[in-house]
């Protein structure tokens, strides 16, 4: 026994190191949850900035989408999995602040999920049919207010951003516009191109190609600083409404309970990920602006929005229909 104990000692200190190795996330491939189909912006920037947090993990990245209910089936896969950092997802403002403001989940974003970090933002702007007698805000405004009720603005649905854009738009000039509902971005922009409507809010990338062929009127951009795709669009801020900020954005989130050092390591890469050059650009070919924070600011910027848009949603009555 003399002899037996010393050598597995010594055997336990020269395994230590090779299982402390052995346990060092990751060490077997994540599964990133997409709540929503393939080929949208939840899609396209969880496969760039995936590819890119795979090599530099030297991991597999699987991306996984799982769509249904307006992005709260797929990050309710998130909010169930096991909290080990080897399930994450990319989700939207719909899923962690204006979803489960206006009804009940099946998670409580706060309770159930641990932000990650902000990714990406997308600014809505605003545009007009060409046959509206309105060429900025300041003429918008005016029109609307000369002829309360009469004038329609369109969404992709009731309760998306595009939709609550609109009621914050009403509140904030204190104007009476009526909301017309369609299934998706594609119907409304078909009904406002054939002027049965007058008025959107859509994310920049989807609405700049009919504003660069001169088929609508670009009024304002509901962000920061102007778009480089659109320079000589004026921000809500240049054109006396700067409370009139409206950015659709996308963030990185895991199950609640997994380890503070396994999300400060997730962190780290997706935003060595998303600010490598080749896949910054990528992203802003989509009209896409790479954010990029820690937890803790991902987790304030949440609160902030979820404060804000549910005033909105209480202020304007808006409620998801059944």
């Amino acid at each position: 026994m003399r002899i037996f104990k010393p050598v597995m000692f010594g055997l336990s200190l020269l395994l230590a190191p090779l299982a402390a190795r052995a346990q060092d996330y990751p060490n077997r491939q994540i599964r990133l949850i997409v709540p929503f189909p393939a080929g949208g912006p939840n899609d396209i920037i969880a496969r760039l900035v995936g590819q890119r947090m795979s090599e530099l993990f030297k991991q597999t990245i699987i991306i996984d989408n799982r769509s249904g209910q307006a992005g709260v089936l797929g990050t309710d896969v998130v909010a169930k999995a096991a909290p080990d950092g080897y399930t994450i997802g990319i989700v939207s403002a719909s899923s962690l602040v204006i979803n489960p403001t206006m009804e009940k989940v099946a998670y409580d974003p706060r309770k159930d999920l641990a932000p990650v970090t902000l990714v990406t933002t997308v600014p809505e702007m605003l545009v007009v049919a060409s046959n509206v007698p309105a060429n900025n805000m300041a003429e918008l405004v005016a029109l609307a207010k000369a002829q309360p009720g009469k004038l329609n603005f369109a969404s992709a649905g009731v309760g998306g951003l595009p939709h609550l854009a609109g009621e914050l738009f009403k509140l904030t000039a204190k104007i009476d516009i009526v909301h017309v509902p369609y299934r998706g971005a594609a119907p409304a922009i078909n009904d406002l191109l054939g002027q049965q409507v007058q008025m959107v809010f859509l994310d920049l990338p989807v609405i700049l190609p009919q504003i660069q062929a001169g088929r609508l009127k670009p009024i304002a951009l509901g962000a920061r600083q102007r778009a480089p795709t659109a320079p000589d669009v004026p921000t809500t801020a240049e054109v006396g409404m700067p409370d009139l900020l409206i950015e659709n954005w996308y963030g990185m989130i895991a199950p609640a309970g997994t380890p503070q050092k396994t999300i400060a390591e997730i962190n780290r890469v997706a935003n060595e990920a998303m600010n490598d050059p080749s896949v910054k650009q990528k992203l802003a070919d989509q009209g896409l602006t790479v954010a990029g924070d820690t937890p803790a600011q991902f987790r304030t910027f949440i609160d902030s929005e979820t404060t804000k848009w549910a005033k909105v949603i209480k202020d304007a009555g808006v409620k998801i229909e059944k």
